[in-house]
């Protein structure tokens, strides 16, 4: 059970707000996602911009963590929200890191980030949570740095949803990943069923429908991505 963003469909998403309310909500892991600053410091944030999530405008990379921890991100879900703050991967590892799993997506790796494989995995070995962590990307470059700084990280390589994919999604899988990430509308049997017979653990995203999570649980995949954890808390594989 991965909280998308936190519980993203009640609270701010990645923030702190979110965060809490999923490991509340029972999930097992928090999913967020990663870019870095000016002065080279992963920050969770979805976007490469900040204007649709914090008070701020322009890149997250133009600015540096000291300025991005002014901004509020919390105002544009609700006003009962402001004052969230957007977070570190430090401070978010150092807040939650015996109390959950980590799910850590990386937006882009090296070709736009420079380091920042190397970054985020020293992070995660720092705070000995590396057992305790996926590391995801649709950018497979960086998902093969990560191997190359910690090859015990597990590894899921996203499928690119507006690409025709074969029922045999292990022939698009990039060598060296240990997992498939896949969008909930391109996931079948046959599909699951290939993952786990190449021994690839399936995770699937962005799931809400109680119906769909009882579907993919039947069918064995590792781990399903929700906005609402509770909702898939309550469902009777896990009641």
């Amino acid at each position: 059970m991965i909280a998308h963003r936190g519980a993203s469909a009640y609270a701010p998403e990645n923030t702190l707000a979110a965060f809490e309310l999923a490991v509340e909500q029972g999930a097992d892991m928090l999913e967020f996602d990663v870019h870095l600053s000016a002065d080279d410091q992963p920050v969770v944030i979805h976007d490469e911009t900040l204007g649709r999530t914090t008070s701020g405008a322009g890149r997250v990379r133009d600015h540096s963590l000291r300025e991005l921890k002014r901004l509020d991100a919390g105002s544009w879900r609700d006003v009962r929200f402001r004052g969230q703050r957007l977070q570190s991967l430090q401070e978010v590892l150092e807040r939650f890191r015996t109390r959950i799993g980590f799910a850590v997506e990386l937006k882009a790796g090296s070709a736009v980030y420079p380091g920042i494989e190397d970054r985020v995995v020293s992070l995660l070995e720092i705070y000995d949570v590396v057992d305790r962590t996926l590391v995801l990307s649709f950018d497979h470059a960086a998902l093969a740095a990560v191997a190359r700084s910690n090859p015990g990280l597990a590894r899921a390589a996203l499928l690119e949803p507006r690409t025709r994919l074969p029922e045999n999604i292990t022939a698009v899988t990039p060598r060296g990943a240990t997992a498939v990430g896949l969008p909930a509308r391109l996931v079948t049997e046959q599909r699951v069923r290939a993952a786990r017979a190449a021994d690839l653990d399936l995770y699937i995203w962005t799931v809400n429908d109680p119906a769909r999570m009882d579907s993919l649980i039947e069918w064995g995949v590792r781990g399903i991505i929700t906005d609402r954890p509770d909702v898939l808390r309550s469902r009777p594989r896990f009641a």
